[in-house]
Protein backbone atom coordinates (compact mmCIF):
# COMPACT_ATOMS: atom_id res chain seq x y z
CA UNK A 1 0.00 0.00 0.00
CA UNK A 2 1.30 3.30 -0.90
CA UNK A 3 1.52 5.47 2.74
CA UNK A 4 1.43 8.72 1.27
CA UNK A 5 -2.06 7.47 -0.37
CA UNK A 6 -3.36 6.39 2.82
CA UNK A 7 -7.00 8.07 4.25
CA UNK A 8 -7.11 7.46 7.93
CA UNK A 9 -11.11 8.51 9.25
CA UNK A 10 -11.56 9.15 13.12
CA UNK A 11 -15.48 8.36 13.57
CA UNK A 12 -16.14 10.54 16.97
CA UNK A 13 -13.18 12.89 16.42
CA UNK A 14 -14.86 15.47 18.48
CA UNK A 15 -14.53 13.16 21.52
CA UNK A 16 -11.76 15.03 23.91
CA UNK A 17 -10.13 11.96 24.69
CA UNK A 18 -10.18 10.06 21.40
CA UNK A 19 -9.93 12.67 18.93
CA UNK A 20 -6.34 14.63 19.66
CA UNK A 21 -4.63 11.47 20.93
CA UNK A 22 -5.36 9.84 17.48
CA UNK A 23 -4.23 12.38 15.82
CA UNK A 24 -1.35 13.32 17.73
CA UNK A 25 -0.42 9.61 17.03
CA UNK A 26 -0.76 9.46 13.32
CA UNK A 27 1.37 12.52 13.44
CA UNK A 28 4.28 10.38 15.21
CA UNK A 29 3.69 7.65 12.76
CA UNK A 30 6.96 7.88 10.42
CA UNK A 31 5.24 6.01 7.84
CA UNK A 32 2.12 7.30 7.30
CA UNK A 33 3.39 10.74 6.43
CA UNK A 34 1.49 12.18 4.10
CA UNK A 35 -1.74 10.81 4.28
CA UNK A 36 -4.85 12.05 4.96
CA UNK A 37 -6.54 12.45 8.23
CA UNK A 38 -10.14 13.00 8.09
CA UNK A 39 -11.76 13.91 11.03
CA UNK A 40 -15.16 12.98 11.25
CA UNK A 41 -18.00 14.50 13.81
CA UNK A 42 -21.55 15.00 13.57
CA UNK A 43 -21.22 17.64 16.11
CA UNK A 44 -20.17 20.79 14.06
CA UNK A 45 -19.11 22.57 17.29
CA UNK A 46 -16.87 19.88 18.22
CA UNK A 47 -15.49 18.69 15.56
CA UNK A 48 -14.87 22.71 14.70
CA UNK A 49 -13.19 22.25 18.37
CA UNK A 50 -10.63 19.11 17.48
CA UNK A 51 -9.87 20.53 13.52
CA UNK A 52 -8.16 23.96 14.71
CA UNK A 53 -6.16 21.72 17.19
CA UNK A 54 -5.66 19.20 14.49
CA UNK A 55 -3.73 21.82 12.27
CA UNK A 56 -2.04 23.90 14.72
CA UNK A 57 -0.44 20.87 15.71
CA UNK A 58 0.10 19.12 12.68
CA UNK A 59 1.86 22.53 11.87
CA UNK A 60 3.71 22.53 14.99
CA UNK A 61 4.88 18.62 13.95
CA UNK A 62 6.05 19.65 10.28
CA UNK A 63 2.99 19.44 8.48
CA UNK A 64 3.20 15.25 8.41
CA UNK A 65 -0.62 14.72 7.35
CA UNK A 66 -3.40 16.29 5.64
CA UNK A 67 -6.15 17.16 7.74
CA UNK A 68 -9.60 16.96 6.56
CA UNK A 69 -12.67 17.86 8.32
CA UNK A 70 -16.14 16.68 7.65
CA UNK A 71 -19.82 16.06 9.88
CA UNK A 72 -21.11 14.10 7.41
CA UNK A 73 -20.02 10.43 8.01
CA UNK A 74 -20.51 9.29 5.07
CA UNK A 75 -18.77 11.79 3.38
CA UNK A 76 -15.88 11.01 6.11
CA UNK A 77 -15.58 7.83 5.44
CA UNK A 78 -15.83 7.73 1.82
CA UNK A 79 -13.04 5.80 0.25
CA UNK A 80 -10.83 5.18 3.43
CA UNK A 81 -8.44 2.55 4.40
CA UNK A 82 -8.84 3.11 8.04
CA UNK A 83 -11.28 3.94 10.25
CA UNK A 84 -11.67 4.49 13.84
CA UNK A 85 -14.54 4.52 15.60
CA UNK A 86 -15.10 5.73 19.00
CA UNK A 87 -18.89 7.27 19.22
CA UNK A 88 -21.74 7.41 21.73
CA UNK A 89 -25.58 8.66 21.55
CA UNK A 90 -26.08 10.67 24.99
CA UNK A 91 -23.39 9.82 26.44
CA UNK A 92 -23.93 11.39 30.04
CA UNK A 93 -27.74 11.20 30.41
CA UNK A 94 -27.25 7.33 29.17
CA UNK A 95 -24.90 6.66 31.69
CA UNK A 96 -26.67 8.06 34.40
CA UNK A 97 -29.45 6.40 33.58
CA UNK A 98 -27.65 3.10 33.21
CA UNK A 99 -26.16 3.12 36.58
CA UNK A 100 -28.88 5.09 39.14
CA UNK A 101 -31.70 3.25 37.84
CA UNK A 102 -30.97 -0.40 38.26
CA UNK A 103 -29.26 0.32 41.75
CA UNK A 104 -32.82 1.90 42.77
CA UNK A 105 -34.27 -1.74 41.57
CA UNK A 106 -31.51 -3.97 43.65
CA UNK A 107 -28.42 -3.88 41.09
CA UNK A 108 -25.06 -4.46 43.06
CA UNK A 109 -23.22 -2.72 40.08
CA UNK A 110 -20.92 -0.64 41.23
CA UNK A 111 -20.07 1.31 37.32
CA UNK A 112 -22.99 0.72 34.83
CA UNK A 113 -21.05 0.97 31.85
CA UNK A 114 -19.48 -2.27 30.02
CA UNK A 115 -21.50 -5.11 32.49
CA UNK A 116 -24.43 -5.25 34.84
CA UNK A 117 -27.68 -4.32 33.42
CA UNK A 118 -26.43 -0.54 33.24
CA UNK A 119 -23.96 -1.99 30.70
CA UNK A 120 -26.56 -3.90 29.01
CA UNK A 121 -28.62 -1.11 28.01
CA UNK A 122 -25.18 0.96 27.00
CA UNK A 123 -24.33 -2.07 24.45
CA UNK A 124 -27.97 -1.42 22.94
CA UNK A 125 -27.46 2.20 22.09
CA UNK A 126 -23.77 1.66 20.94
CA UNK A 127 -24.53 -1.73 18.84
CA UNK A 128 -27.47 0.50 16.91
CA UNK A 129 -25.16 3.23 16.55
CA UNK A 130 -21.76 0.97 15.27
CA UNK A 131 -24.06 -0.87 12.89
CA UNK A 132 -25.48 2.44 11.60
CA UNK A 133 -21.92 3.43 10.70
CA UNK A 134 -20.77 0.25 9.45
CA UNK A 135 -23.06 0.27 6.85
CA UNK A 136 -22.12 3.31 5.75
CA UNK A 137 -18.66 1.97 5.00
CA UNK A 138 -19.72 -1.09 3.44
CA UNK A 139 -21.34 1.29 1.11
CA UNK A 140 -18.60 3.54 0.42
CA UNK A 141 -15.16 2.16 1.24
CA UNK A 142 -16.22 -1.85 1.93
CA UNK A 143 -12.37 -2.79 1.80
CA UNK A 144 -11.45 -0.78 4.59
CA UNK A 145 -10.12 -1.83 7.98
CA UNK A 146 -12.08 -1.09 10.87
CA UNK A 147 -10.60 -0.13 14.25
CA UNK A 148 -13.61 0.16 16.85
CA UNK A 149 -12.43 1.55 20.53
CA UNK A 150 -16.75 1.98 21.28
CA UNK A 151 -17.38 0.88 24.85
CA UNK A 152 -18.67 -2.04 25.70
CA UNK A 153 -16.03 -3.52 23.56
CA UNK A 154 -16.60 -7.26 23.37
CA UNK A 155 -20.57 -6.86 22.50
CA UNK A 156 -19.92 -3.79 19.65
CA UNK A 157 -17.26 -5.90 18.14
CA UNK A 158 -19.24 -9.09 18.24
CA UNK A 159 -21.94 -6.91 16.11
CA UNK A 160 -19.81 -5.72 13.90
CA UNK A 161 -18.13 -9.52 13.29
CA UNK A 162 -21.86 -10.97 13.30
CA UNK A 163 -23.41 -8.12 11.05
CA UNK A 164 -21.03 -6.99 8.24
CA UNK A 165 -18.31 -8.32 6.20
CA UNK A 166 -15.67 -5.45 7.16
CA UNK A 167 -12.21 -6.19 8.57
CA UNK A 168 -12.21 -5.34 11.85
CA UNK A 169 -10.70 -5.49 15.60
CA UNK A 170 -11.31 -3.99 18.88
CA UNK A 171 -8.81 -2.10 20.88
CA UNK A 172 -8.73 -0.86 24.15
CA UNK A 173 -6.01 0.33 26.36
CA UNK A 174 -6.19 -1.39 30.07
CA UNK A 175 -3.17 -3.67 29.48
CA UNK A 176 -1.63 -0.75 29.21
CA UNK A 177 -3.08 0.77 32.55
CA UNK A 178 -1.69 -2.95 33.69
CA UNK A 179 1.89 -2.60 33.09
CA UNK A 180 2.02 0.47 35.00
CA UNK A 181 0.78 -0.83 37.94
CA UNK A 182 3.50 -3.98 37.31
CA UNK A 183 5.82 -0.94 36.87
CA UNK A 184 5.32 0.43 40.20
CA UNK A 185 4.71 -3.06 42.20
CA UNK A 186 8.35 -4.70 40.34
CA UNK A 187 9.84 -0.73 40.56
CA UNK A 188 11.20 -1.32 36.55
CA UNK A 189 10.89 0.28 33.67
CA UNK A 190 8.10 -0.85 31.41
CA UNK A 191 10.20 -1.63 28.69
CA UNK A 192 12.10 -4.15 31.18
CA UNK A 193 8.51 -6.23 31.72
CA UNK A 194 7.82 -8.84 29.17
CA UNK A 195 3.88 -9.77 29.71
CA UNK A 196 0.81 -11.25 28.31
CA UNK A 197 -2.74 -11.09 28.90
CA UNK A 198 -6.00 -13.07 27.64
CA UNK A 199 -9.40 -12.81 28.96
CA UNK A 200 -12.42 -10.71 27.49
CA UNK A 201 -12.29 -6.94 27.44
CA UNK A 202 -11.56 -5.46 31.10
CA UNK A 203 -11.89 -8.73 32.58
CA UNK A 204 -8.35 -9.82 30.83
CA UNK A 205 -5.74 -11.50 33.04
CA UNK A 206 -1.94 -11.65 32.87
CA UNK A 207 -0.44 -15.43 32.34
CA UNK A 208 3.08 -14.44 32.05
CA UNK A 209 4.90 -11.53 33.54
CA UNK A 210 8.59 -11.98 32.60
CA UNK A 211 11.97 -9.11 32.94
CA UNK A 212 12.23 -8.29 29.37
CA UNK A 213 16.31 -8.55 29.64
CA UNK A 214 16.67 -11.86 31.78
CA UNK A 215 13.82 -14.07 31.00
CA UNK A 216 13.14 -14.02 34.84
CA UNK A 217 9.54 -15.28 35.72
CA UNK A 218 8.28 -12.03 38.01
CA UNK A 219 4.98 -13.27 38.63
CA UNK A 220 6.19 -14.54 41.86
CA UNK A 221 7.64 -10.98 42.88
CA UNK A 222 3.75 -9.85 41.94
CA UNK A 223 2.47 -12.36 44.43
CA UNK A 224 4.69 -11.50 46.94
CA UNK A 225 3.72 -7.57 46.62
CA UNK A 226 0.64 -8.65 47.25
CA UNK A 227 0.93 -10.63 50.37
CA UNK A 228 3.33 -8.09 51.65
CA UNK A 229 1.91 -4.97 50.85
CA UNK A 230 -1.97 -5.72 50.69
CA UNK A 231 -2.95 -2.47 51.83
CA UNK A 232 -2.00 -1.09 48.65
CA UNK A 233 -3.96 -3.24 46.84
CA UNK A 234 -7.63 -2.44 45.62
CA UNK A 235 -10.18 -5.13 47.20
CA UNK A 236 -11.49 -6.65 44.11
CA UNK A 237 -7.90 -7.28 42.50
CA UNK A 238 -6.71 -8.08 45.43
CA UNK A 239 -9.50 -10.89 45.94
CA UNK A 240 -8.73 -12.69 42.32
CA UNK A 241 -5.31 -12.92 43.51
CA UNK A 242 -6.22 -14.67 45.95
CA UNK A 243 -8.55 -16.91 44.58
CA UNK A 244 -7.05 -17.21 40.74
CA UNK A 245 -3.21 -16.29 41.33
CA UNK A 246 -3.82 -14.06 38.61
CA UNK A 247 -3.04 -10.06 38.06
CA UNK A 248 -6.04 -8.38 36.19
CA UNK A 249 -4.92 -6.03 33.87
CA UNK A 250 -7.99 -3.71 34.69
CA UNK A 251 -8.92 -2.44 38.26
CA UNK A 252 -11.94 -2.98 40.86
CA UNK A 253 -14.16 -0.42 38.63
CA UNK A 254 -14.07 -2.26 35.51
CA UNK A 255 -12.75 -6.43 36.60
CA UNK A 256 -15.84 -5.74 39.30
CA UNK A 257 -18.76 -5.50 36.56
CA UNK A 258 -18.73 -9.12 35.77
CA UNK A 259 -18.02 -10.97 39.25
CA UNK A 260 -20.78 -11.47 41.20
CA UNK A 261 -19.21 -10.44 44.56
CA UNK A 262 -18.30 -6.88 43.72
CA UNK A 263 -21.01 -5.64 45.86
CA UNK A 264 -20.08 -7.42 49.07
CA UNK A 265 -16.63 -5.97 48.73
CA UNK A 266 -16.54 -2.69 46.80
CA UNK A 267 -18.69 0.20 47.07
CA UNK A 268 -18.67 2.95 44.46
CA UNK A 269 -16.84 5.73 45.84
CA UNK A 270 -18.04 8.64 43.06
CA UNK A 271 -20.44 8.21 40.16
CA UNK A 272 -17.77 7.22 37.17
CA UNK A 273 -20.66 9.34 35.25
CA UNK A 274 -20.46 12.34 36.71
CA UNK A 275 -15.88 12.14 36.81
CA UNK A 276 -15.51 11.17 33.37
CA UNK A 277 -18.06 13.91 31.84
CA UNK A 278 -16.60 16.64 34.15
CA UNK A 279 -13.23 15.45 32.55
CA UNK A 280 -14.67 15.54 29.71
CA UNK A 281 -15.34 19.46 30.07
CA UNK A 282 -11.54 20.17 31.15
CA UNK A 283 -10.14 18.51 27.90
CA UNK A 284 -12.39 20.32 25.86
CA UNK A 285 -11.47 23.04 27.36
CA UNK A 286 -7.53 22.57 27.04
CA UNK A 287 -8.31 20.99 23.35
CA UNK A 288 -10.16 24.45 22.68
CA UNK A 289 -7.24 26.65 24.33
CA UNK A 290 -4.41 25.05 21.97
CA UNK A 291 -6.18 25.05 18.86
CA UNK A 292 -6.82 29.07 19.65
CA UNK A 293 -3.52 29.61 20.53
CA UNK A 294 -3.80 30.12 24.04
CA UNK A 295 -2.13 27.28 25.17
CA UNK A 296 1.33 26.21 23.94
CA UNK A 297 2.55 23.28 24.31
CA UNK A 298 6.00 21.21 22.86
CA UNK A 299 4.52 19.13 20.84
CA UNK A 300 7.57 17.32 19.25
CA UNK A 301 8.24 16.79 22.76
CA UNK A 302 4.82 14.79 23.62
CA UNK A 303 5.19 11.39 24.16
CA UNK A 304 2.71 8.76 22.35
CA UNK A 305 -0.42 7.75 23.85
CA UNK A 306 0.49 4.19 24.06
CA UNK A 307 -2.83 2.90 22.71
CA UNK A 308 -2.07 0.68 19.69
CA UNK A 309 -4.92 1.76 17.36
CA UNK A 310 -2.44 3.87 14.67
CA UNK A 311 0.53 1.64 14.82
CA UNK A 312 -1.85 -1.42 13.69
CA UNK A 313 -2.89 0.58 11.06
CA UNK A 314 0.89 1.59 10.22
CA UNK A 315 1.81 -2.31 10.16
CA UNK A 316 -1.09 -3.11 8.04
CA UNK A 317 -0.22 -0.28 5.62
CA UNK A 318 3.12 -1.04 5.33
CA UNK A 319 3.06 -4.64 5.62
CA UNK A 320 5.40 -4.52 8.73
CA UNK A 321 5.54 -7.53 10.98
CA UNK A 322 4.88 -5.94 14.60
CA UNK A 323 3.63 -7.23 18.15
CA UNK A 324 0.48 -5.47 19.63
CA UNK A 325 -0.43 -6.60 23.60
CA UNK A 326 -4.42 -7.08 23.58
CA UNK A 327 -6.96 -7.20 20.18
CA UNK A 328 -10.58 -8.30 20.30
CA UNK A 329 -11.11 -10.80 17.85
CA UNK A 330 -13.68 -13.58 17.37
CA UNK A 331 -12.22 -16.36 18.91
CA UNK A 332 -10.57 -19.27 16.90
CA UNK A 333 -9.14 -21.58 19.58
CA UNK A 334 -7.39 -18.09 20.57
CA UNK A 335 -8.48 -19.00 24.10
CA UNK A 336 -8.76 -23.10 23.89
CA UNK A 337 -11.23 -23.28 26.58
CA UNK A 338 -13.72 -20.56 25.76
CA UNK A 339 -16.40 -21.29 23.00
CA UNK A 340 -15.30 -20.08 19.79
CA UNK A 341 -17.00 -17.28 18.07
CA UNK A 342 -17.06 -15.46 21.05
CA UNK A 343 -14.82 -11.98 21.64
CA UNK A 344 -11.93 -12.58 22.99
CA UNK A 345 -8.71 -10.37 23.93
CA UNK A 346 -5.49 -11.51 23.13
CA UNK A 347 -1.74 -11.05 21.38
CA UNK A 348 -1.21 -10.49 18.44
CA UNK A 349 1.14 -9.69 15.30
CA UNK A 350 0.44 -7.47 11.94
CA UNK A 351 2.39 -9.89 9.77
CA UNK A 352 2.33 -9.13 5.62
CA UNK A 353 -0.73 -6.75 6.09
CA UNK A 354 -2.73 -8.77 7.70
CA UNK A 355 -3.62 -8.98 11.75
CA UNK A 356 -2.93 -12.26 13.03
CA UNK A 357 -4.34 -13.08 16.92
CA UNK A 358 -2.20 -15.36 18.90
CA UNK A 359 -2.81 -18.98 20.65
CA UNK A 360 -2.97 -18.02 24.77
CA UNK A 361 -2.83 -21.11 27.46
CA UNK A 362 -6.13 -22.05 28.20
CA UNK A 363 -7.58 -19.55 30.57
CA UNK A 364 -6.89 -20.85 34.41
CA UNK A 365 -10.75 -22.13 35.10
CA UNK A 366 -11.58 -20.79 37.74
CA UNK A 367 -11.74 -17.57 35.76
CA UNK A 368 -13.07 -19.30 32.55
CA UNK A 369 -16.38 -20.05 34.81
CA UNK A 370 -17.32 -16.15 35.30
CA UNK A 371 -16.53 -15.67 31.43
CA UNK A 372 -18.68 -18.22 29.89
CA UNK A 373 -21.69 -16.33 31.35
CA UNK A 374 -20.60 -12.88 30.03
CA UNK A 375 -20.04 -14.96 26.55
CA UNK A 376 -23.75 -16.33 26.66
CA UNK A 377 -25.01 -12.56 28.01
CA UNK A 378 -22.85 -11.06 25.00
CA UNK A 379 -24.21 -13.03 22.24
CA UNK A 380 -27.72 -12.92 23.38
CA UNK A 381 -27.66 -8.54 23.40
CA UNK A 382 -26.25 -9.29 19.54
CA UNK A 383 -29.00 -11.19 18.35
CA UNK A 384 -31.32 -9.15 20.61
CA UNK A 385 -30.32 -6.34 18.56
CA UNK A 386 -29.98 -8.44 15.15
CA UNK A 387 -33.68 -10.19 15.31
CA UNK A 388 -35.24 -7.06 16.92
CA UNK A 389 -36.23 -9.11 19.69
CA UNK A 390 -36.08 -6.94 23.12
CA UNK A 391 -37.11 -10.33 24.93
CA UNK A 392 -33.39 -11.45 24.22
CA UNK A 393 -32.37 -8.12 25.87
CA UNK A 394 -34.55 -8.68 29.16
CA UNK A 395 -33.29 -12.62 29.50
CA UNK A 396 -29.33 -11.00 29.09
CA UNK A 397 -30.38 -9.14 31.63
CA UNK A 398 -31.78 -11.51 33.94
CA UNK A 399 -28.51 -13.78 33.54
CA UNK A 400 -26.32 -10.92 34.46
CA UNK A 401 -24.93 -12.04 38.17
CA UNK A 402 -25.30 -7.66 38.85
CA UNK A 403 -28.68 -7.87 38.19
CA UNK A 404 -31.62 -7.75 41.11
CA UNK A 405 -32.25 -10.58 42.43
CA UNK A 406 -35.60 -10.56 41.59
CA UNK A 407 -36.76 -11.36 38.06
CA UNK A 408 -39.93 -9.15 38.48
CA UNK A 409 -37.72 -6.43 39.69
CA UNK A 410 -35.73 -7.23 36.64
CA UNK A 411 -39.12 -6.50 34.35
CA UNK A 412 -39.62 -3.58 36.25
CA UNK A 413 -36.13 -2.16 35.56
CA UNK A 414 -35.91 -3.41 31.84
CA UNK A 415 -39.60 -2.04 30.84
CA UNK A 416 -38.20 1.69 32.77
CA UNK A 417 -35.10 1.96 31.00
CA UNK A 418 -36.80 0.94 27.38
CA UNK A 419 -38.93 3.59 27.94
CA UNK A 420 -36.43 6.07 28.95
CA UNK A 421 -34.19 5.39 26.50
CA UNK A 422 -36.55 4.40 23.47
CA UNK A 423 -35.01 6.91 20.90
CA UNK A 424 -31.35 5.60 21.56
CA UNK A 425 -32.36 1.59 21.39
CA UNK A 426 -32.42 -0.41 18.25
CA UNK A 427 -35.80 -2.17 18.46
CA UNK A 428 -39.26 -0.92 16.84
Amino acid sequence: MDTKQVKIALVGAGGMSFGPVMTYDTMCAKKLRGSTLTLVDINEKRLEIAHAAAERLNEAMGSPMNIEAESDTERGVEDADFVLLSVENNRWDGWRQDYEIPRKYGSTQVMGENGGPGGMFHSLRSIKLILEICALIEKNSPDAFVVNLTNPMSRVTLAVNSATKLRNVGLCHEFMGGMLRLSVMLLLPINKIAAKASGINHFTWFYEIKHAITGEDLYPKVRDHFKKYSFLHSPVVSRCMDEFGLFATSSDSHIGEYLPFVGDISKPLFPHHKFFENEGRVRKQLVDWYGRGVLPLPAKHLPKSGEEAIPICEALATGDHEYFNAVNIPNKGNIPNLPDGSIVEVPANAVNGELVAETTPPIHEDVAEYIRPQLEIQSLIVDSVLKNDPELAFEALVMDPLSPPDEGDCRNLFEKMMKLQKDYLPFD
